[in-house]
């Protein structure tokens, strides 16, 4: 039996929140350089599926924890497609378009959707406190967007990073099922196999005659071909298996709760490595705050049921939020 360590968890899952943060910065860089986000979405669920899949292999039991039957392939798919495929190439859209911190605010409001479902669609039974969450997150995109006045950010942004919301939040629907019948590091294996399939299938129909020339030039002084290798590997694997880590030492919701700093983090190191362009003003960053207090609200509202009445519903942290 594991000997739970918070303070660990805690550290596991703040490091991972680092990764992901700098990964949007890095993410932005590689599009800057003329990579689409097709192609990133390619390249990152590519290299995660190979590392994984050596991962796996090199694990005991090895080879048996990634065999899957015809019955299982619709869930993998789905669950690739939802949360390795469109919601990564809807999040690199919308950082494309928005500073980076703006298009994670909007991603972040999956949690309250995954509430909202838990209440109406399965008819759980929420505490008060889901509506106030619920009316913060509105109140606090409201501010980030600024719709007092003349709509200053990208329509087709917005509208991207809410798709990776709901993407994202069907990530974690269809996710509550396969946990319960796969490990999560083959379930996330095959999960980034069907992603690069979709993936390659999309650049098949759309691929240039030098689509993948950025990847020999450099964007902000980096080699283009390294930043991928830090999507891959610091900003997809690695924070991966950290939150599965944390979460042998922390409550899911607990998770979920620490990792909000992602957003925080990301705003401050794309204000420092972009520049002016990614600053956010005073309205922006007291909405910023108004949406982490909403989704924190809303990931403690449910209130716990028998297993055998209620599937269970992942919090954001059950399993590590793709980027």
């Amino acid at each position: 039996m594991t000997t739970r360590r918070p303070a660990l968890g805690v550290l596991m899952v703040l490091t991972s929140g680092a990764l992901f943060a700098v990964n949007g910065t890095v993410s932005k860089l590689v599009l800057r350089a003329g990579i689409e986000a097709t192609q990133l979405t390619l390249i990152r669920a590519a290299g995660a599926f190979v590392g994984l899949l050596a991962l796996s292999l090199l694990l005991r039991p090895g080879a048996r924890r990634l065999r899957i039957t015809a019955r299982q392939l619709p869930l993998l798919v789905a669950y690739g497609l939802t949360g390795f495929f469109l919601t990564p190439m809807l999040y690199f859209v919308a950082i494309s378009r928005l500073p980076v911190g703006i298009a994670l605010l909007f991603e972040y409001t999956a949690p309250l959707l995954v509430a909202l479902w838990a209440r109406f669609g399965q008819h759980q039974r929420v505490r008060p406190r889901l509506w106030v969450g619920l009316a913060f997150g509105l109140a606090g995109l409201a501010c980030v967007a600024e719709i007092w006045g003349e709509l200053k950010l990208d329509g087709l942004g917005i509208l991207a990073g809410l798709g990776a919301a709901v993407m994202l939040a069907s990530y974690y629907l269809i996710g509550a099922r396969g946990v319960q019948r796969h490990e999560t590091l083959p379930l996330t294996t095959w999960a980034f196999g069907a992603a690069a399939v979709a993936g390659l299938l999309t650049r098949a129909v759309t691929d240039g005659t030098d689509g993948w020339a950025p990847l020999r030039e450099t964007s902000g002084g980096v080699p283009v071909a390294l930043l991928c290798g830090y999507v891959v590997l610091l900003g997809s694997i690695l924070p991966f298996l950290l939150v599965a880590g944390a979460l042998r030492h922390l409550p899911a919701t607990s998770v979920s709760i620490v990792g909000m700093v992602e957003p925080v983090l990301a705003a401050a190191v794309a204000w420092v490595a972009l520049g002016a362009g990614e600053a956010l003003n005073a309205a922006q960053l007291g909405g910023g705050l108004l949406v982490l207090v909403g989704v924190a609200l809303a990931e403690t509202a449910r209130i716990a049921e028998s297993p055998a009445r209620i599937p269970p519903l992942p919090a954001s942290g059950v399993v590590a939020a793709p980027r």
